[in-house]
Parts: C-alpha cells; sequence; structure tokens
C-alpha cells in the first residue's frame, strides 16, 4: 500500500465532484474517523458511492429522500471486509465535517482526512477494517508529515451534539 499523487494504491477509486480546494493545501494536520452505512445497518450496497457521487435515487428507500440531495464525501472508505474506496485526492478538501472544530480550530475540513468505515455506532467494526485503517494511518503519517498519531479524532468529538460517530461501537484502543 502507497500513497501516489494521493490517491491510495491499493483503493478502489470512484471520484466524486463534492470536493475543492484547501485553504492551505500545505496544512493537512488532522484525521477524523466516521461511519456510515446505507441503509442503516445494510452493508456492501452501491449506496454509499451513489451518496458521495450525487447520484442517490430518493425512490430507492424512504430514507434516502431526505439524503439525495446533500453534497458530501469522504476521502476514503473502508468497508466490512476492509477493501478501500477513494472519493477525493488526500490534498483536496472533501466534504465530510462540516460545522466543526478542533481544538479551537473551526472548519475541519479544511485541514483534515475524513475516513468513514462502512457500520454502524452500535456493531462491532471488523479485524479487516481495523486492520485496514492502521496500514492507512501508517501511510498517511509517513506521507503527510504534518499529521500525527496525537491528532485522530472521531466525527462526535468535531461536532458535538451533531454528529455521534463513529460511536460507543469503535475500540479506540485497538487502534492505538
Amino acid at each position: 500500500m502507497t500513497i501516489n499523487h494521493h490517491w491510495l494504491s491499493t483503493a478502489k477509486r470512484i471520484e466524486s465532484p463534492n470536493f475543492d480546494e484547501r485553504t492551505d493545501p500545505k496544512d493537512i494536520s488532522l484525521l477524523v474517523i466516521h461511519c456510515i452505512s446505507l441503509p442503516e445497518g445494510q452493508f456492501d450496497t452501491p449506496y454509499i458511492d451513489q451518496l458521495f457521487c450525487n447520484t442517490l435515487n430518493p425512490d430507492q428507500h424512504p430514507y434516502f429522500a431526505t439524503i439525495y440531495q446533500l453534497t458530501v464525501s469522504a476521502h476514503l472508505l473502508i468497508k466490512r471486509d476492509g477493501t478501500c474506496v477513494q472519493y477525493v485526492p488526500f490534498d483536496k478538501r472533501a466534504w465530510h465535517a462540516g460545522k466543526s472544530s478542533y481544538q479551537g480550530r473551526e472548519r475541519c475540513n479544511d485541514f483534515s482526512i475524513g475516513i468513514e468505515l462502512e457500520g454502524t455506532e452500535h456493531l462491532a467494526y471488523t479485524d479487516a477494517q481495523y486492520e485496514c485503517l492502521q496500514r492507512v494511518i501508517a501511510q498517511l503519517l509517513e506521507t503527510y508529515p504534518t499529521l500525527s498519531k496525537q491528532h485522530i479524532t472521531g466525527h462526535s468529538d468535531i461536532a458535538p451534539g451533531r454528529k455521534t460517530d463513529p460511536g460507543a461501537s469503535f475500540d479506540w484502543q485497538r487502534l492505538k
């Protein structure tokens, strides 16, 4: 696993239109862990790709009618089997954090990389996901010297009261 031109070599590439330029391209200093499943609790569906590419059909599921118009993305999705899908190159600003703050800095999208884990806040993540996440983080730390192990956080920590992922089912100790 390597990072070439800001793309993870082992990831399937599905380019999302939901990104833009970072305010400071050299300031990539935070990793944000998220979780997602569409519909909730269903895995290995095409719907996450569709959401991040603005092609989610609101008629496919009642919940989709409430989210299909969102323009969101993450840099990377780690599926239950440990495979990765990358939507946005790491040097660009993916739209994953929303209104957020980390250690007094607002707008976390400006300086973070967003990693989604396919899952729910209440179901344990898989061994394959933890193993892949650890390898991805090691590669990111090697490639982007402004990142550090001390600045890895959950979506819930940068958007408290608004977001709760990756949830109680995420084992932070195991990640460390």
